[in-house]
């Protein structure tokens, strides 16, 4: 409990206080953010803001974790630093595109096959990993099993070792690339994405909590128990995560004094798509995610129907923030509204969570 408030403490200090160093390093850097030609015309006052934010809030966030684990005398487990594997590497990815984007001074970067390598690469690694390191009761980080709000009775592993372990392999790639495009998306609004990620990983600081109270390894296997390795820790790594975005936002919402780049949102994305795996949530990121699935979904609607109608569109423009502000939407109302629904989306997750516990009583 105390690990986890040193760790959420030290990185909303560690971003509220040292970005503004980060940003004047930047600048010199020339890591000013272009502008997409086709976006709405009221961004174009943005162009040159520094980008690659994402930085900022990712180191931070990774040494609040150890800090908190040092100072109060533990061992990181392997389940925090799977977490942490997923968020630095695909924030990598995002890095490469961000560097390509400041140096050609174009919003192209890497293309969209490249980044989806890169991801899956990350989520290989991650899903071979995190079948290793079972505790004293064989439970490993990530399960075999699809989840919701726990391991459901579908196990990849039924199918054979080699089968089942593609398949398992397979699943944790959707979840993986899924996730961390979603969030990627929605970053096109200041604020809009660091909001809304605030929201998801206080919904993983609650499960993580909740599970290690509710710990099968605790409670001698009580009625409605979770079989989830180190939930304290993924608790204490998700509110790394949060703090370190709190202090983010600060400099982040309206008018932005630095973007978080695809370097922060995919490591968000990475990150929270390591949580629902490790938690055994995963279907449960539906709600969670909510506010990222809708942005996402709006890109996939409106490149089918452009296709499929010869260029017609069902919105403005999308993702659908975007269609909003073409509405005449001022930016700030848009971001509020949205991480309003953000907020709807985790509550009604949470709260779903908590029911079903209830039920297995």
């Amino acid at each position: 409990m105390i690990a986890l408030l040193i760790a959420g403490g030290f990185s909303l200090l560690y971003s509220l206080l040292l970005t503004p160093l980060f940003v004047r390093g930047f600048n010199r850097l020339k890591w000013g953010q272009p502008i997409r030609v086709d976006g709405p015309k009221n961004h174009e006052v943005k162009r040159g803001t520094p980008t690659m934010g994402g930085l900022i809030f990712l180191s931070g966030s990774v040494l609040a974790y150890f800090v908190g684990k040092f100072v109060m005398g533990e061992t990181p487990t392997p389940s925090a630093l799977l977490v942490i594997l997923m968020a630095v590497g695909a924030g990598l990815v995002g890095f490469l595109d961000d560097f390509m984007k400041a140096r050609q001074q174009n919003s192209a970067g890497l293309n969209g096959w490249a980044k989806i390598v890169g991801q899956v690469a990350i989520a290989v690694a991650f899903a071979l990993l995190g079948i290793q390191f079972a505790n004293d009761a064989g439970v490993t980080p990530v399960s075999t099993h699809i989840s919701a709000f726990r391991d459901l009775s579908i196990d990849f592993m039924v199918l054979g070792p080699i089968v089942g372990i593609t398949l398992f392999i397979i699943w944790i790639m959707v979840i993986v690339t899924s996730t961390t495009n979603a969030v990627n998306v929605t970053d096109g609004l200041d604020g809009l994405a660091t909001g809304a990620a605030i929201f998801a990983f206080g919904a993983y600081l609650v499960i993580g909590f909740w599970q290690a109270a509710q710990s099968c390894f605790a409670t001698a296997y009580e009625a409605g128990c979770y079989e989830v390795r180190d939930p304290m820790d993924l608790a204490v790594i998700a509110a790394a995560f949060l703090g370190g975005l709190a202090g983010f936002l600060w400099w982040n919402t309206n008018p932005a004094q630095v973007f978080m780049g695809d370097t922060g949102s995919m490591a968000i994305g990475g990150a929270i798509a390591a949580l629902a795996i490790l938690t055994k949530t995963e279907l449960l990121l539906l709600l969670i995610g909510g506010l990222f699935i809708i942005e996402a979904g709006s890109v996939i609607t409106q490149r089918i129907y452009f296709k499929l109608t010869k260029g017609r569109r069902i919105f403005l423009m999308s993702p659908i923030h975007h269609h909003f502000e073409l509405k005449g939407w001022a930016e700030v109302t848009v971001v509020v509204r949205f991480w309003m629904i953000a907020g709807l989306f985790v509550v009604v997750g949470v709260g779903a969570f908590y029911a079903e516990w209830l039920l297995q009583q």
